[in-house]
């Protein structure tokens, strides 16, 4: 289908609905897809797993919101070049803006168009790490 089977993603997202249907799509795209459901479970599989492919993260999250993930991950042996991809409903500019400068790699907002997305996971997966 296409080449990234096999490919590792970590979303970390709370709204049950939106990782149902990002892992839908990603799972039809041949991506793995291993979901934490808060910040403490992230926080785990950032301490005791190998790191993915790429990891999706909201920022509203029970426990550890998303810039402190970003932050913890940032500073994981081994997490350090993992690409991160924002998907939040934050939209404004000084969230984006703090994502960013703390290591994100790229930001989309929701309501968010599901091909858009894959775009740039995809775009994030291409580049060398």
């Amino acid at each position: 289908m296409s080449d990234s089977s096999g490919q590792r993603i970590l979303m970390v997202e709370d709204e049950e609905d939106i990782s149902f249907l990002v892992r839908f799509m990603l799972e039809r795209h041949g991506f793995s897809v291993e979901h934490a459901a808060n910040g403490r479970e992230a926080l785990e599989l950032i301490a005791g797993s190998p790191p993915p492919d790429l990891t999706l993260m909201d920022i509203m999250l029970p426990y550890h919101d998303g810039l402190e993930l970003i932050e913890r991950l940032r500073a994981q042996p081994g997490w350090e070049r993992v690409p991160v991809l924002m998907l939040t409903a934050k939209a404004r500019e000084v969230d984006i803006v703090r994502a960013l400068e703390l290591g994100a790699d790229d930001y989309v907002t929701k309501p968010f168009q599901p091909e858009e997305l894959l775009a740039r996971i995809r775009r994030l997966l291409r580049r060398p790490r």
